[in-house]
């Protein structure tokens, strides 16, 4: 089962806290064997609720099969440290619709963070880890994945290799009689897609749990007669409306996108990505991706990787592809996705907590003051960039639920405060 797809709102209204909830605390795995109660195990459906899922981010590949994403064989390019850690605990905010101000180290908790790190001017200032997470181990990014994804396929339209106004039917003929097929490469990237398709987590009924049993690398059922793999899957999705008139937030454009991307590149999304990023960048830790029972990547939320790897991802969207003195690919990428989608379309998809933004390139855009744009994943995830402070931060989390509407209101305005505190210095 595809990790994003096997994620579960918490139906407990009082979870445990996140000390309580720590992997450690509850002893999740430990002993040789270790006792019955404390085992987290596939096949089973349930390794990613809560409190599970706060030990299963950090061991992905040890529940589904997955596929390297090398950063090569040259030595790691450390980052420089000015670490601030103190101040920035002590820096308030007020949460969104609350009244009383809270610390950045409160909300550290309050969030279930795993990790935590933050640069400013390309130094680290904050690293901090918890629960499952140290700076050896790796971490579900989630729905980041997406943002990796449509990066990939901006570098291809802006190399000219991917036309963003052809019809996905052009370059993946096996589309044509599926929703994605008369939509362009653009709308998919920007997920304007119309499709018959639900991604309601908590709907036992809705279409995200047939895709997550299309993609399961697991032997299927004797009785199943349902499609195998994420490109079936894909396949099957039907059209509901007109394309380009509204945002709609679903995992299925990002595996169409990842199809693309694969067809016009030569590769798949694991190999290119190693290939224009991971190598580039002075990674510390090759990262992984999980895959369906065909091999194909997942493309929409199997990155698992390194909190300081996905710090030099924010640096170099910060500094608009440069990395390293090394342009890694052209500065007008990140210009593309920086200027946004279409507003009116994004207002259509109802996230309120990021009122007034856009989705271009599947990087959600704030519009804010700092021009801020972030990527993204379920139960916390975010690699957020601000480009006027010159400050990155990588927030990996287990939160109890999935949807970030929960946990925004004790972060978007978090970030926000430290911004503030950092160009403060200045």
């Amino acid at each position: 089962m595809a990790a994003s797809a096997a994620a579960q709102s918490a139906s407990d209204s009082s979870p445990l806290s996140s000390r309580e909830s720590d992997p450690r605390v509850m002893g999740w795995m430990e002993g040789f064997p270790p006792r019955a109660e404390r085992l987290i195990t596939q096949p089973d459906a349930n390794y990613f609720s809560f409190p599970k899922l706060r030990w299963s981010v950090c061991h992905l590949r040890e529940f589904l099969p997955t596929e390297e994403v090398s950063r090569g064989l040259g030595a790691p390019e450390p980052l420089p440290y000015e670490l601030d850690e103190a101040a920035i605990d002590k820096v308030t905010f007020v949460p969104l619709g609350g009244s009383e101000l809270m610390t950045w180290q409160e909300a550290f908790f309050v969030n279930y963070t795993d990790g935590l790190l933050i640069l400013h001017k390309g130094a680290v200032v904050y690293e901090r880890y918890f629960g499952c997470l140290d700076e050896t181990a790796k971490h579900a990014a989630m729905s980041m994945t997406k943002s990796l994804t449509g990066l990939l396929a901006e570098i291809l339209v802006v190399e000219g290799q991917l036309d963003e106004q052809a019809r996905v039917s052009t370059i993946i003929p096996e589309l044509s009689d599926s929703a994605f097929g008369t939509a362009t490469v653009r709308q998919l990237m920007d997920m304007t897609t119309s499709l018959d398709y639900s991604e309601d987590y908590a709907d036992p009924e809705a279409d995200i749990w047939r895709y997550s049993a299309a993609a399961s690398p697991l032997p299927k059922a004797l009785d199943y007669v349902g499609p195998d793999g994420y490109f079936e899957y894909l396949q099957t999705v039907r059209k509901e409306g007109e394309h380009g008139l509204a945002f709609g937030y679903k995992t299925v454009n990002s595996d169409a996108l990842g199809w693309v991307i694969s067809r016009v590149a030569g590769k798949e999304v694991t190999e290119f990505l190693s290939e224009r990023i991971w190598r580039r960048i002075g990674a510390e830790q090759d990262a992984y991706m999980t895959v369906d029972g065909r091999g194909t990547p997942f493309a929409g939320g199997g990155l698992s990787a390194g909190l300081r790897d996905l710090g030099r991802i924010g640096l170099l969207m910060l500094n608009a592809g440069k990395l390293r003195g090394e342009q890694i690919f052209p500065a007008r990428v990140v210009e593309r996705i920086r200027r946004g989608g279409d507003k009116d379309a994004f207002a259509r998809g109802g996230f309120t907590t990021l009122a007034g933004g856009s989705y271009r390139s599947m990087w959600w855009v704030l519009h804010n003051p700092n021009g801020a744009f972030a990527a993204r994943g379920v139960h916390g995830q975010t690699i957020y960039v601000d480009p006027t402070a010159e400050m990155v931060i990588v927030r990996l989390a287990s939160y109890p639920t999935a949807k970030n509407s929960a946990i925004d209101p004790t972060s978007l305005p978090a970030y926000d405060a430290v911004a503030a505190y950092l160009m403060s210095k200045e």
